[in-house]
């Protein structure tokens, strides 16, 4: 059997794989502490599990429209309204099977052979396999801990080009947890109005922002870019519902009617259920997301502290999201058993066989002097994973 050549262009996603690989170990015996999942720890809230069961029981089990019941749409108008300020019509919103299938589906809806696309590095994993699954060219506009992770609105410029199509932000970001104050984003919205791009605002982390009242928007800064910015979000990460697989999006008519097009001949609608307990969850009681934010505050520091005490560790302190993006490269040259650790991948593997702690290597990020450690793990598992880490480390010195 020959597979389909565009397979040769991508890899899989290597924060599932992490996952693999854990659950392997742990099917062995081997206990691991997982800093690899990016997922929130805490249980879905009891009331959004309620709504679902009330949709069971009520028989909401059938066929759906394909972007979303008229009660979903209804309940992403309103948190837009409510929580950002933005005013969407039943025509301007979609869901759809999870956060990622939500820019998959815009990403073919958008992008075809000939455009590029231009993305931050470091970056979510699978923007650039999924940028590449379209046809069109993923771009890199590297960023480093001297500019806070962030792009300026010099490079920005500079990047743009006879075949630039659109910009991904993603603020906090995956995997380094930066956020772009307002002065910051004003500066690259204006570059972004002078140009032709759209723009693809991944929010999923707006909710855990921990030094700031609230996360600016593009689209608070320039409203009359609306016609130019999909706003992409999920009810994953907010609520600790990453298994319901529910994501949103919402933008111009024409994109959104686009992406149900595409969704119809695929996966057709979420799961009716889910989108049950999604209205339940953005139009009920957002408490329990403040009692998570709070939480994660606590364990960014604790992770941060510890980090920076490390021989060699250097780490700068995200402001959103909960990872944490250390850089590692001092390791480089250190000896492992008759192998030379020369990556962020041979430290993360060598972590992960001899202190038993998972990480993701930042070479799935655009970074192979980083690891992504993820603090969406309780404070017991945080205090073990990192003395494991801080001990096998130490076996490494001196370099």
């Amino acid at each position: 059997m020959k597979l389909a050549t565009r397979l040769q262009l991508i890899k899989p996603s290597p924060t599932l794989m992490v996952t693999v690989q854990v659950a392997a170990l742990r099917r062995q015996g081997i206990e691991v502490i997982d800093f690899g999942a990016g997922e929130p720890d805490f249980d879905t809230p009891e009331h959004i599990k309620e709504g679902a069961i009330t949709a069971l029981k009520q028989g909401k089990t059938k066929y759906t429209p394909v972007g979303g019941t008229a009660e979903l749409k209804e309940a992403i108008i309103a948190k837009l309204q409510r929580e950002n300020g933005f005013t969407y019509s039943m025509q301007e919103v979609t869901s759809n099977c999870g956060g990622k299938h939500t820019l998959f589906n815009a990403f073919h809806a958008l992008f075809e052979a000939g455009d590029e696309v231009l993305i931050p590095a470091p970056y979510w994993v699978s923007y650039s396999d999924m940028v590449i699954l379209t046809g069109a060219t993923p771009k890199l506009l590297p960023t480093s801990e001297q500019t806070g992770f962030k792009i300026t609105a010099a490079q920005l410029q500079s990047a743009i080009g006879p075949h630039s199509k659109a910009l991904l932000l993603n603020s906090p970001s995956n995997p380094t947890g930066a956020a772009y104050t307002e002065a910051e984003l004003k500066e690259l919205a204006d570059v972004i109005e002078k140009s032709n791009l759209f723009v693809i605002s991944d929010d999923v982390y707006e909710k855990f922002l921990y030094d700031s009242p609230r996360c600016p928007h593009l689209l608070t800064l320039k409203p009359h870019l609306r016609d130019r910015v999909l706003i992409a979000n999920s009810v994953s990460k907010t609520y600790a519902m990453t298994g319901w697989r529910l994501g949103y999006a919402a933008g111009p008519k024409e994109l959104i009617s686009a992406i149900e097009t595409i969704q119809s001949q695929s996966t057709s609608n979420p799961t009716s259920i889910a989108q049950a307990a999604a209205v339940v969850a953005l139009t009920g009681t957002q408490e329990p997301v403040g009692v998570m934010a709070k939480e994660f505050a606590k364990r960014r520091n604790y992770v941060v502290d510890r980090l920076r005490a490390m021989p060699g560790i250097t780490c700068t302190l995200p402001e959103g999201a909960f990872y944490v993006f250390p850089r590692v490269s001092s390791y480089f040259g250190a000896k492992w058993q008759d192998k030379t650790i020369t990556s962020a991948m041979d430290l993360s593997l060598y972590l992960l066989q001899e202190s038993k702690v998972a990480l993701v290597a930042g070479e799935g990020f655009g970074s192979t002097d980083h690891v992504r450690i993820s603090y969406a793990t309780s404070m017991k598992n945080l205090e073990q994973g990192l003395n494991q880490i801080e001990a096998g480390l130490k076996k490494l010195l001196p370099l």
